[in-house]
């Protein structure tokens, strides 16, 4: 989330459950994970609830930096506090079947390549990584303050989900959402920071182009997919639905998570999104409407239940800013179960002991389970191989 406004915005959590039964799916990493069942030609993918990650690709920030940060942002600081496995472990080892990738535009290359705030320790601030000499999109959560990440170009991620489906055919089908971040911040002893480049129309395109590199249309699901032959994208979704568990398997969903300019911008000239490869937070009402995400599941009692309901699918998160893992509070993570969001997002898919034993999971130790508000034809029997 942007770095500027971190008091105000919730940081999702990421999602859970290490399981061991081989029921939609297995956590064990075998070339049959994520066995079918014969009731998949009746089981539709968002009649299933399923564990996810926010800022996946996060890493802590270097201990020396973070004690920096502590001084000039106490309040913010401890929200950076957390961490993530590589992505294809995520995948394997803790049932993961939704992440979140920041991404910045760097057409040239280099932009984010030096770390200026390393001069304050005396230190040469060149980051030495060759990935971030690369032209093309960058992961990372903070330029300048919390870049450390598991994978630094965006198509990099993208080889690491690609090589992981392609080994585990039959898996569930998994969530990407993406983050276009181009928000300056602060640069008070004047370190040169270095300036994101503006999100606009051309940078946008970058997110589709760079997808389509790595994945052929047939390992995604695409909007125009979706709807077919319906009026629009929502008309599809509210009236026809969302592909079937056995269609949906082995594949890749993206989507965007900005709103506001960023948003109608990615829209413009694609009605529907016809053409595009994310699907958008688009309101209901709204021809686009399809994913929607509402952070807080306690913000609204009803709402995310009444979405789910309709057809629209849904995201939402478990935990923010470390705060339930510090205090074990467990509210937002049993409201966010409930509430039939279909992805649960969390930080804590496993419980950092520094904290608390705090966590999250699927109730009944799935990676995913019937929709708890929607759950259509879906029973035990599609939770078995």
């Amino acid at each position: 989330m942007t770095f500027l406004h971190y008091k105000q915005l919730s940081f999702v959590g990421a999602i859970v459950a290490l399981l061991a039964l081989p029921l939609l799916s297995s956590c064990s990493d075998s070339s049959d994970t994520d066995q079918s069942s014969p009731q998949e030609d009746t089981v539709r993918m968002n009649q299933l609830q399923y564990l996810g990650t926010h800022n996946s690709y996060h890493r802590r920030v270097r201990a020396d930096i973070f004690d920096l940060l502590l001084v000039y942002i106490p309040d913010v600081a401890p929200t950076l506090e957390y961490a993530h496995l590589p992505l294809t472990e995520q995948f394997s080892t803790q049932g993961i079947r939704q992440i979140e990738l920041d991404v910045f535009h760097d057409p040239k290359g280099g932009l984010y390549a030096a770390h200026q705030g390393l001069t304050l320790f005396e230190e040469n601030p060149a980051s030495g990584i060759p990935a971030l000499s690369e032209p093309g999109l960058k992961v990372l959560h903070v330029q300048e303050v919390d870049y450390e990440t598991t994978c630094y170009l965006f198509t990099a991620c993208l080889q690491e989900i690609k090589q992981w489906s392609d080994t585990h055919p039959n898996h569930l089908p998994i969530m990407v959402l993406v983050e276009a971040k181009d928000e300056q911040i602060p640069d008070p002893l004047n370190l040169n920071f270095a300036i994101p480049l503006p999100f606009d129309s051309v940078a946008l395109d970058t997110i589709d182009a760079e997808i389509r590199s790595i994945f052929p249309n047939e390992h995604l699901i695409l909007p125009e997919t979706v709807r077919g032959d319906a009026v629009t994208l929502e008309h599809a979704v509210l009236t026809i639905g969302w592909p079937l568990l056995s269609d949906a398997r082995g594949k890749i969903l993206f989507a965007l998570d900005n709103v506001g300019e960023i948003l109608e911008l990615y829209i413009a000239g694609h009605p529907s999104l016809e053409g595009r490869v994310l699907f958008t937070d688009s309101p209901p009402g709204t021809p686009e409407a399809a994913f929607m995400k509402i952070n807080n599941p306690l913000g609204s009692p009803g709402e995310i239940n009444d979405l789910v309901r309709k057809n629209y699918l849904l995201r939402t998160r478990a935990d923010a800013d470390t705060i339930q893992a510090r205090t074990g509070d467990t509210t937002q993570r049993e409201a966010a179960l409930a509430s039939g969001a279909h992805y649960i997002s969390t930080d804590y898919p496993v419980a950092d002991p520094a904290f608390s034993p705090y966590d999250v999971a699927i109730p009944g130790d799935y990676i995913a389970r019937c929709n708890p508000v929607s759950p259509g034809d879906c029973t035990s029997l599609a939770l078995s191989p």
